[in-house]
C-alpha cells in the first residue's frame, strides 16, 4: 500500500499549460475521487500518475519512491478504464490471469487469486464465459478483477461506470465503495458525475482548468463550497445563484427593489463587497406562510418526483428551482412565498467568485 504525493505538477501540451502548478497529497488507503467537467484535467492527471503521460515539471511519489522517469510497468498500480479493455478471445478467467501469467506467477497463486477476486465481485459463475456473453456490468467487474488479482499499490479508476446505465452504475458505484473498505488499498477515481464523487470519495478533488478549486471530505464540499465553481458544480440540481447588492439599509436583487431576505451580518458582508452573489441550494428554500415572510415568486414550472417536489420559477430575471415537500403542490401560475433557510445561503464575491461566508 502506499501514499501519493504530487509537487508542483506542470503538464503542457505542445506549449498549451494544461496543469499550470498542481500539489497534492494523497494518504495511503485513502478514496480519492478527481471530479470536474470536461478538460479540466482531472484523466490527464489520472494519466500521469499512471505514468501514462510524461511530464514537464514538478514531481511525483508512489510511497517513497520518486516516480518521474518510471515506466507503468513498473509503478505497481493497477488501471480500470472506461471501456473494460478486455480480451475477447479469452474467457473471464484467462482475462483475469493473463498480468499473473507474464509475471510467471505460479498456476496455484493464480487460480486462488482468481477465484478470490472473482467471489468478491459475485462473477464466480462467470469464469469460463468470454467477454461477448456477459453484460456491461459484469464485463466491468472482469476488468476491476484483473485489477484486483495484481494486488497493486495503488488502484486507479478512469471513469469506468460512463458506460452502465443508471440501475447498473448504481450497483457498481456501491460495488466499488464496498471493495475499497475491504481491500484497504489507496484508489483514485475519476468521474465528471458529482453523485458519484459525493457517495464514493473520502476525499474530492475538484478541477476546474488543470487548477485545484477544493479539496475536502464530501460534507465539506458540499455545505462549505470554496468559491462559486465548486458551489455550482457539487450538488443536483445545481445551486442557484441571485446577484444582489446593497441598497441604502437594504440589500436586494440586482436591478430591482425586491428585498434580499438575509439576516443583518450577511447584509454586511454584502456592503462589504460592494456586489455579491447569493447562493441557495434548492433543498434550503422553504415555504413561507405569506409574501411579507418570504420572497413572493409566480411558479414557472412544477416537477413531482414522489419524495419531493421541484418548482421552477424566475427572481428579477434569474432563473432558480426549489425542492420542497412533496405535499406541497402548486400549478404553473401559482404564486408563494419561498424564504432562503439563514443558516444555509452561501454569499460569494461578485468578481471573484470566492466565498464571503
Amino acid at each position: 500500500m502506499a501514499s501519493i504525493s504530487i509537487r508542483n505538477l506542470v503538464k503542457n501540451y505542445a506549449g498549451f499549460t494544461v496543469i499550470p502548478d498542481l500539489s497534492l497529497e494523497i494518504a495511503d488507503h485513502e478514496f480519492v475521487v478527481f471530479v470536474g467537467p470536461s478538460g479540466c484535467g482531472k484523466s490527464t492527471l489520472l494519466r500521469i500518475i499512471a505514468g501514462l503521460e510524461p511530464i514537464s515539471g514538478g514531481d511525483i511519489f508512489i510511497g517513497d519512491m520518486r516516480v518521474n522517469n518510471v515506466p507503468a510497468s513498473r509503478r505497481n498500480i493497477a488501471m480500470v478504464f472506461q471501456d473494460y479493455a478486455l480480451y475477447p478471445h479469452m474467457t473471464v478467467f484467462d482475462n483475469m490471469a493473463f498480468a499473473l501469467e507474464l509475471r510467471r506467477v505460479p498456476r496455484s497463486e493464480i487460480e486462488a487469486r482468481v477465484r478470490r477476486a472473482a467471489a468478491m465481485l459475485h462473477i464466480e459463475p462467470f469464469l469460463e464465459r468470454k467477454p461477448k456473453a456477459l453484460s456491461g456490468g459484469q464485463r466491468q467487474r472482469v476488468a476491476m478483477g484483473r485489477a484486483i488479482v495484481r494486488d497493486p499499490q495503488v488502484f486507479l479508476f478512469d471513469e469506468p461506470l460512463s458506460n452502465l446505465d443508471a440501475k447498473l452504475r448504481g450497483q457498481v458505484r456501491a460495488e466499488i465503495k464496498t471493495l475499497s473498505q475491504e481491500l484497504r488499498t489507496t484508489m483514485v477515481f475519476v468521474t465528471h458525475d458529482q453523485i458519484e464523487a459525493m457517495t464514493m470519495a473520502d476525499r474530492i478533488v475538484v478541477l476546474q482548468a488543470g487548477v485545484i478549486q477544493q479539496v475536502g471530505t464530501p460534507d465539506e464540499v458540499y455545505a462549505t463550497p470554496a468559491n462559486q465553481f465548486v458551489a455550482g458544480f457539487i450538488g443536483s440540481p445545481t445551486m442557484n445563484f441571485f446577484n444582489v447588492e446593497r441598497s441604502g439599509e437594504r440589500v436586494v436583487f440586482a436591478g430591482s427593489d425586491r428585498p434580499v431576505p438575509l439576516g443583518e451580518a450577511a447584509a454586511t458582508r454584502v456592503a462589504q463587497s460592494g456586489k455579491a452573489v447569493l447562493g441557495v441550494r434548492p433543498e434550503h428554500f422553504a415555504v413561507a406562510p405569506d409574501e411579507s415572510a418570504g420572497i413572493p415568486i409566480d411558479v414557472s414550472l412544477v416537477e413531482p418526483l414522489g419524495s419531493d417536489t421541484l418548482i421552477h420559477f424566475e427572481v428579477a430575471g434569474q432563473p432558480a428551482i426549489a425542492r420542497v415537500d412533496p405535499d406541497v403542490r402548486p400549478v404553473r401560475g401559482n404564486r408563494i412565498a419561498l424564504r432562503p433557510v439563514p443558516a444555509k445561503v452561501h454569499l460569494f464575491d461578485g468578481e471573484s467568485g470566492q466565498l464571503l461566508s
